[in-house]
């Protein structure tokens, strides 16, 4: 069985087949309303460190180096617990991971689907 993780916007429409519903940023998403965003989790243990994303700044060249530091910091207890919850949700049924980032691509939501996906 394949686990189904997505990623999309947080501010896209919720879809009914979205399943589990998980923001993974640490700052909470500029003009969105909490009861807006219909969340069932809002992960910030499992989002980069904050000296991590401001060196990132989801720079595209950087993006490889990137995923290696962030792979690094979901090894430490906090945020592979987090990292745990998740796939443990995912388990279950579908997952979509959250983020304000316009490229979804070059997100932390991507890293974290690719190793979710892997489990």
């Amino acid at each position: 069985m394949s686990t189904d993780v997505r990623v999309q916007r947080v501010y896209q429409e919720p879809s009914a087949d979205d399943g589990a519903r998980v923001l993974v940023d640490r700052i909470w998403p500029r003009g969105l309303r909490k009861d807006a965003a219909r969340l069932d989790e809002w992960a910030k243990d499992v989002a980069p460190s904050a000296g991590l994303r401001t060196w990132y700044r989801h720079d595209p060249a950087k993006f490889a180096e990137f995923r290696q530091r962030y792979t690094a910091e979901l090894a430490a207890p906090g945020p592979r617990q987090a990292l745990e919850r998740i796939r443990a949700r995912a388990e279950l049924g579908p997952v979509t991971l959250l983020t304000a980032t316009r490229d979804l691509r070059l997100s932390q939501a991507a890293v974290l689907a690719e190793l979710l996906r892997q489990a």
